[in-house]
C-alpha cells in the first residue's frame, strides 16, 4: 500500500512541473500586437496647442540680424550670403565684438530642421546665445 501513494505523489509532482506556456506567449504577442497598433494612433490623437509668443523683448542695441527667408536664402542683415560667407563673418564678429547678440528669423514657412541646422551652424562659428524672434501672437 506504501508503493501506491509514493506513486501518486510522483504522478502529482509530474503533473505540476510540466506547466504550458503556449497560451500565455499567445496572451504575450496579442497584447503586443495591440499596444503596436494602439501607439502610433495615440500619438496622432494628441491635440497640442502652443503657448501664446510673448517672449522678451529684443535687445535694443548691440545685435545682428539672421534672416532664413521661404526660399532658404540666408540674409545677414539685408545681404544674401553663403554658408561660407557666414561662417566667415561670423568668425569676424566673434573676434572684434564678441558680446554681440544673434536674432534668427526663420520664415514661417520654412521648415523647422532648415532653422534649426542655421542655429547649429551659427553654434559651430562661436555664437552660443542665439536668439529666435517670432511674432507676437495675433499680429
Amino acid at each position: 500500500m506504501r508503493h501506491g501513494k509514493k506513486r501518486r505523489r510522483i504522478q502529482q509532482q509530474g503533473a505540476i512541473d510540466e506547466i504550458n506556456v503556449t497560451p500565455l506567449l499567445d496572451l504575450t504577442f496579442l497584447l503586443l500586437i495591440v499596444f503596436m497598433i494602439t501607439m502610433p494612433l495615440m500619438e496622432h490623437g494628441t491635440s497640442v496647442k502652443p503657448p501664446e509668443l510673448n517672449g522678451s523683448a529684443l535687445p535694443e542695441n548691440n545685435f545682428k540680424v539672421i534672416n532664413l527667408t521661404k526660399t532658404g536664402t540666408i540674409l545677414y542683415g539685408q545681404e544674401p550670403v553663403t554658408h561660407e560667407q557666414l561662417k566667415e563673418i561670423l568668425e569676424n564678429l566673434k573676434k572684434t565684438e564678441p558680446d554681440t547678440q544673434l536674432l534668427l528669423r526663420g520664415d514661417g514657412d520654412q521648415f523647422y530642421k532648415e532653422v534649426i541646422n542655421l542655429m547649429k551652424f551659427i553654434r559651430q562659428a562661436g555664437f552660443e546665445n542665439i536668439t529666435l524672434v517670432t511674432r507676437a501672437e495675433g499680429k
